[in-house]
């Protein structure tokens, strides 16, 4: 993912583009990406600095979980860098998913009806069953469970604060990224989104595009999403359930992602525009056209990308 939006970037003439990378994952050479491979955590926060006070712009791309994202974040703004990914705002109160249900609910958004797990031993009468069990501050459905019924004392979380419940929504899984800047947000095509049978509701990554009708519906809900954070800025995700109403009286909005998601590689690879550029085009304020392909694009979360008839 972040190497396909560094190339993407550097297709521009005269660009220069660094890609900050962990010495123990190399990557082969690319034109006008400059590949600085880091050895450990300290070597890794000094280059960051540097280059993030060096660059026009800088994209941060890392998980929500323990503050990780906000905390580079705040880097960038330190050195006196220029974010082009959503702002402190937006990243805080995405990155908690009880805060951002309730903001969203608060501007009638509709989301599932959940709350934060309570203590060990009590469990919440007033909400359907089956039920999901996430981390407030999870990425990557990180952790998430299904549950059918209440857990056991026994198998409590240990850190239970850090844990929401909320209802189950049945319907398709889907996806939209939306481009965000100062001029106005861009939605891109509605991806439905690939999750694993087995209880754990594990992200496999995506295919789009999906019935207009459904597309249309997704793209209405994700676009007021976004237009209710303070500060979304560059790529921002939106997952979402499409309930059976066709008139959408069900579709809720699950949680909203402050950072580039793997469906940047699906939607790229759905059009023969330059996606990046785009990105940095709404950003600065400036139009952006893109197309995209009708025909059916799958992938993975390995960045596997297929087409199929």
């Amino acid at each position: 993912m972040a190497s396909a939006l560094a190339v993407d970037f550097a297709r521009s003439a005269g660009r220069e583009v660094v890609l900050l990378r962990d010495h123990r994952f190399p990557l082969a050479p690319r034109d006008n990406v400059l590949i600085r491979h880091v050895a450990n955590s300290s070597a890794a926060l000094d280059a960051f600095d540097h280059e993030a006070a060096a660059a026009d712009w800088t994209v941060v791309i890392a998980p929500e979980f323990d503050g990780i994202l906000a905390a580079y974040s705040e880097r960038v703004l330190r050195v006196g860098g220029q974010l082009l990914s959503p702002g402190l705002a937006t990243i805080r109160l995405a990155s908690d998913k009880q805060a951002t249900t309730e903001h969203l609910a608060a501007v009638g958004i509709a989301v599932p009806r959940g709350l934060p797990l309570p203590a060990p031993g009590s469990w919440p009468v007033d909400l359907a069953f089956p039920q999901v069990l996430k981390w407030r501050d999870g990425a990557g459905s990180q952790g998430m469970r299904l549950l059918a019924a209440p857990l056991e004392t026994s198998v409590w979380p240990a850190d239970w604060q850090r844990w929401r419940l909320e209802e189950f929504h049945a319907g398709i899984p889907a996806s939209v990224a939306v481009l965000c800047g100062p001029g106005g947000h861009v939605p891109l095509p509605p991806c439905v989104q690939l999750l694993s049978g087995d209880g754990r509701l594990q992200y496999c990554g995506g295919r789009l595009p999906l019935p207009a009708d459904l597309a249309e519906r997704a793209t209405e809900l994700a676009h007021r999403a976004v237009e209710s954070l303070a500060d979304p800025r560059g790529y921002v995700g939106v997952d979402l359930v499409l309930g059976q109403r066709s008139d959408g009286a069900n579709d809720v909005v699950i949680e909203i992602n402050p950072r580039l998601t793997t469906s940047y590689i699906g939607l790229r690879a759905a059009t023969a525009d330059n996606l990046a550029e785009a990105m940095l085009a709404v950003a600065t304020g400036q139009p952006a056209t893109l197309s995209f392909t009708t025909e059916p694009v799958e992938f993975s979360v390995d960045g596997e990308v297929s087409r199929r008839a």
